[in-house]
């Protein structure tokens, strides 16, 4: 299993890099466009957390920058009828962030807009990954430290039983007022609108 390659950036094209790593092996690596705007130019030094996937007998390496790409694409994996080929095109029409909410939002038209992807995958996505994604829907590109107590305050709240959607949007109502709230003041206020505190 190869977790992460490190080295430098050799070539780069819209749907793959090239890394020169210190042992002297050079590691081609599939990378979304959602990666692959964000990498650095040739020459940099660069570390991407992989995926390794063989298919029909040829292994392939597939690269993200952040472990909320990889685990997403992991679980899309997961999803039957769902290969590598299918899971870049999702993460490359998407932020990593944005097509995880919208998949715990149960948003299937939003995945079926990504070419090759049909009603039917887009529904099965969203049935086997929508209780499944919610931690890295919350995960957004601001790592501030209200996002991340708003992030932990979500996670508590589907926890509960509420839906990812229904958790968000009262999250966002509680951050709202007071955006330097803890998270355990993010759910009890929440749970005090719903008359549950």
């Amino acid at each position: 299993m190869i977790s992460r390659v490190r080295g430098t950036v050799v070539s780069r094209e819209t749907d793959r890099v090239e890394l020169l790593a210190t042992s002297g092996v050079v590691y081609e690596i599939h990378v979304p466009l959602t990666v692959f705007q964000r990498l650095p130019d040739e020459g940099a030094e660069l570390e991407l957390r992989t995926a390794y996937v063989v298919r029909d007998e040829i292994p392939s390496l597939y690269g993200f920058l952040e472990r909320g790409e990889q685990d997403l694409f992991h679980r899309l994996m997961k999803v039957q009828k769902v290969g590598p080929r299918l899971a870049m095109a999702l993460m490359s029409s998407y932020h990593a962030g944005r097509l995880a909410r919208g998949i715990a939002e149960k948003d299937a038209k939003l995945l079926s807009r990504v070419s090759g992807v049909g009603k039917k995958t887009a529904e099965r996505i969203v049935l086997e990954l929508s209780d499944k994604v919610s931690d890295l829907a919350v995960a957004s590109a601001d790592s501030g430290p209200e996002a991340k107590r708003s992030a932990r305050a979500v996670e508590a709240l589907v926890a509960l039983g509420y839906s990812f959607t229904e958790a968000d949007a009262a999250v966002r109502e509680a951050a709202s007022t007071d955006g330097s709230a803890s998270t355990e003041s993010l759910v009890r206020q929440v749970l005090a609108q719903r008359g549950q505190g």
